[in-house]
């Protein structure tokens, strides 16, 4: 007990001792210390502030960081994804572009000119013919008779009679040309519609090309579209023609491109064998300040020949000669002293190698070559394949087939609806490549006489498709199933098919326009047979009809 009071009043000392009231003057600095501790407390507080800021600024730049790598590394990953997407499709790419390829060569070997034969195809492309009553068969064969046999029977008179005068007058040609300077030209071919017996229209006109050469020691190289370079479009179905020496290499010799000192001379060329300068060239009928043989100079060339020769032989007929139509440079009249007259055409052409395939310099009455690509361009003509083709197929099919008579018809509805509506792009020609086409993909007793009827509807829907579809290919060029009888040349067969609707993608004018006389034309069918066709009786006509049933 009084332990523990000891200790509380010694408490109470200390105390009281210890009060800060107790010795004012000793303890007078107290309150100035605690300011400065505040004060230093308040810049500690700020500096800490500060360092908690740029803490925070660290930390999110890291994570800004952080995220920036993390977005870095998912676009990478991205575009790893994304170039095996496109890995993907590039090999699925090459494989679709392999089939396709596959595909067009079987096209291209097999069934290149899909005629559309099968009934799906007709049901779609048979538009234009719905509603239209299509002549019978009688009808057919009245109006052939009437109109097509009774204008026809002249031809082979008239073929011999300016067949007759061309061979006197090419050799009138020969002998007023020089032999050491000029050209050399060969015997006329007969082509065309007059000698494949199907031109009705009238007035008949003869078509004769006349094969020509350079004389000694010249030569013609000639390179077509198809013989290894590239060709644009638009010259497809053309080449060019280089006048060259006999004796010259193709690739040309050294000494043509590498100056010779004086003292040195060329053991393959010598002086007397050097190339003609350019008026020279010229003289060979070449395109200004080339080697390349210009089509315009040879019918310049040609017609004023031809004037020469008709000049030295005029005594000996009695009738005159003149040049009739000045778009058609080869383009001849003889004019007899009754006031009738026979037309024919007179056209220069190279032959291409060993063939019957020849460049032709000018399409007399057709548009075939409108847009010559340059001077040097030169067209080919495949017309002799094409008449000793239907000469062969003719003898395989029965008697009296109807395969020329269906393109007589068509041919004369075409002219009488162009002579109403005016001219379209549709020619006679691509009227016979449709007969070509469809002669060689039907049987042959397909072309019964009987069946005059079926075979021209045949041809005017595959023309309808045609149309439809702005393709109709050349019937040799690219053509795998070529008879090999013809002798037709393998580069040509080989060759990409050529679209003779093409200029219909490029002038859609010209397309509408022909489309239009197109479906006119078989819209007046019915009118313009029964104009020229004799009054048939219906029980003759329906006596026909149960025949063919």
């Amino acid at each position: 007990m009084p332990v523990g009071i000891f200790r509380v009043c010694l408490l109470v000392i200390t105390a009281i001792v210890n009060h800060p009231l107790f010795f004012p003057k000793e303890n007078g600095t107290v309150p100035e210390n605690t300011e400065e501790i505040i004060q230093k407390m308040k810049e500690r507080e700020e500096s800490l502030r500060l360092e908690l800021l740029r803490l925070e600024k660290e930390i999110a730049d890291q994570e800004a960081t952080q995220k920036a790598l993390e977005k870095a590394a998912l676009v990478v990953e991205e575009s790893k994804e994304e170039k095996v997407r496109w890995d993907m499709w590039t090999a699925l790419s090459m494989v679709i572009f392999l089939l396709i390829e596959l595909w067009r060569q079987d096209f291209h070997e097999g069934n290149w000119q899909d005629i559309g034969g099968e009934e799906d195809d007709m049901a779609v492309l048979g538009k234009a013919f719905k509603g239209i009553a299509f002549p019978n068969k009688a009808v057919l064969a009245s109006f052939y008779e009437k109109r097509i046999l009774g204008t026809t029977r002249d031809m082979a008179r008239m073929r011999e009679m300016v067949e007759g005068f061309a061979d006197d007058l090419l050799e009138a040609l020969r002998s007023v040309c020089n032999r050491d300077a000029d050209m050399e030209v060969e015997d006329c071919v007969g082509v065309g519609s007059m000698y494949e017996n199907w031109r009705v229209r009238k007035p008949f006109v003869c078509d004769l090309i006349v094969p020509f050469a350079p004389p000694e020691p010249y030569c013609f190289r000639c390179q077509t579209w198809c013989s290894g370079d590239s060709f644009p479009p638009d010259e497809q179905g053309y080449g060019t023609i280089k006048v060259c020496r006999a004796d010259e290499d193709v690739t040309g010799c050294i000494c043509d491109k590498t100056k010779l000192g004086e003292d040195m001379l060329c053991l393959l060329h010598s002086q007397v064998s050097t190339t003609r300068p350019s008026s020279e060239m010229e003289d060979l009928l070449c395109f200004r300040n080339t080697q390349y043989l210009d089509p315009d100079q040879v019918m310049k060339w040609f017609q004023i020949a031809v004037t020469r020769a008709w000049n030295r032989i005029s005594h000996k007929y009695e009738f005159d000669l003149s040049f009739s139509l000045l778009d058609s440079p080869g383009a001849l009249k003889i004019k007899f002293r009754s006031g009738k007259s026979i037309a024919f055409n007179l056209t220069p052409v190279v032959q291409y190698e060993n063939s019957d395939v020849y460049f032709i310099s000018h399409f007399p009455r057709s548009s075939l070559a409108a847009d010559v690509p340059s001077s040097t361009h030169w067209f080919l003509t495949f017309a002799v394949y094409e008449r000793r083709f239907i000469h062969l197929v003719s003898k395989t099919l029965p008697a009296n087939a109807c395969h020329v008579s269906c393109l007589q018809i068509l041919s004369f509805l075409h002219g009488k609806q162009c002579s109403l509506t005016g001219p379209s792009g549709l020619t006679n020609y691509h009227l016979k490549t449709v007969m070509l086409h469809l002669l060689q993909t039907h049987p042959s007793q397909d072309w019964a006489p009987e069946k005059l009827e079926a075979r021209l509807q045949d041809m005017l829907k595959f023309l309808e498709r045609c149309l439809h579809e702005k393709k109709l290919y050349h019937f040799f060029i690219g053509n795998g199933k070529v008879p090999g009888e013809l002798g037709f040349p393998i580069i040509f067969q080989r060759a990409e098919p050529l679209n003779l609707f093409r200029p219909f993608v490029l002038r859609r004018d010209i397309y509408r326009k022909t489309v239009d006389t197109f479906h006119e034309m078989l819209r007046n069918m019915s009118a313009l047979i029964n104009e020229y066709t004799v009054h048939i009786p219906l029980a003759h006509t329906n006596g026909i009809r149960k025949e063919s049933l």
